[in-house]
């Protein structure tokens, strides 16, 4: 079941992703970011309201913060680098990032799957290489600021990853409202910060900057509970796996073209899978 609400989680993500990066194309990346997260925190009151479920205890609301300002950087950069720079570049090297740094983080703390599972994660690292046509050719050099927002989008989602695992198991929703109750206040100062504050009552997107939101709240969901049942280096490396639906969905909308190598990574990605289940005990 953890592995199946991560792989769950990762095509969710992947299809935020696509969302913010298609706003992000007409409006600052922190404006699209700002709606998207403000959306999730309305929709998390609602099914707090609902739930009516006993608030968490400290530390797991404040590793909930912690995992907001991870995602509200994450958000940014990679929303900021999917509009200005190649994609085959950027979901790529985002996703690597943010799978190398839970796992890095899971296996100090003691964690061991077994052998198959080290060769899932190898393989899931390699498919969203290939998924995102980092083996492909390149017309032109990526600029270094580009880079640059990648790696830093990685290791927000990469924190976030580890941060949510690190909540009590018996928190409910609570690390995700503590998430948006950190990453909304700073957004909206990074937004008037820059100047953007306009953009708020005059964005042309709103459709795609909320559905993101939506979508964005519905994976970390997912993968909260993924990590209530799952070893960390082995969950997050499943849940890196967004760039999958991000590439499926610029093929079927924007017309892509589908090479050789992204069939591979698909068939990668599905080996993984395998591998990474098979060896989560």
């Amino acid at each position: 079941m953890p592995i199946l609400l991560a792989l769950a989680s990762a095509m969710v993500y992947g299809i935020a992703d696509y969302c913010g990066g298609r706003a992000s194309r007409r409006h600052a990346s922190v404006v699209v970011a700002f709606i998207g997260q403000l959306v999730s925190l309305v929709l998390l009151v609602g099914a707090l309201a609902v739930t009516a479920s006993a608030v968490a205890d400290g530390r797991s609301m404040a590793w909930g913060a912690f995992a907001g300002v991870s995602s509200a950087v994450g958000l940014t950069a990679f929303y900021f680098a999917l509009a200005n720079g190649s994609m085959t570049v950027v979901a790529p090297l985002t996703a690597v990032v943010s799978a190398v740094v839970p796992v890095t983080v899971g296996l100090a703390a003691g964690e061991r799957p077994r052998a198959s599972a080290y060769l899932g994660i190898v393989l899931a690292i390699a498919a969203v290489a290939l998924v995102s046509g980092a083996a492909g050719h390149h017309q032109q050099r990526t600029p270094f600021r580009i880079i640059a927002a990648a790696v830093l989008a990685g290791l927000g989602f990469g924190g976030l990853f580890v941060a949510f695992d690190m909540a009590a198991h018996d928190a409910g929703l609570w690390p995700l409202v503590a998430a948006r109750c950190a990453s909304v206040p700073l957004l909206l100062a990074m937004v008037l910060g820059s100047g953007r504050g306009g953009d708020l009552i005059r964005i042309r997107a709103v459709g795609f900057a909320v559905l993101a939101g939506v979508l964005d709240m519905t994976a970390n969901g997912l993968y909260l509970q993924a990590t209530r049942g799952g070893l960390l280096s082995v969950v997050a490396v499943v849940g890196s796996l967004y760039p999958v639906s991000t590439v499926m969905l610029a093929f079927a909308i924007d017309g892509e073209r589908v090479r050789r190598p992204q069939i591979a990574g698909l068939i990668l990605a599905a080996a993984a899978l395998v591998l990474v289940t098979l060896g989560r005990a």
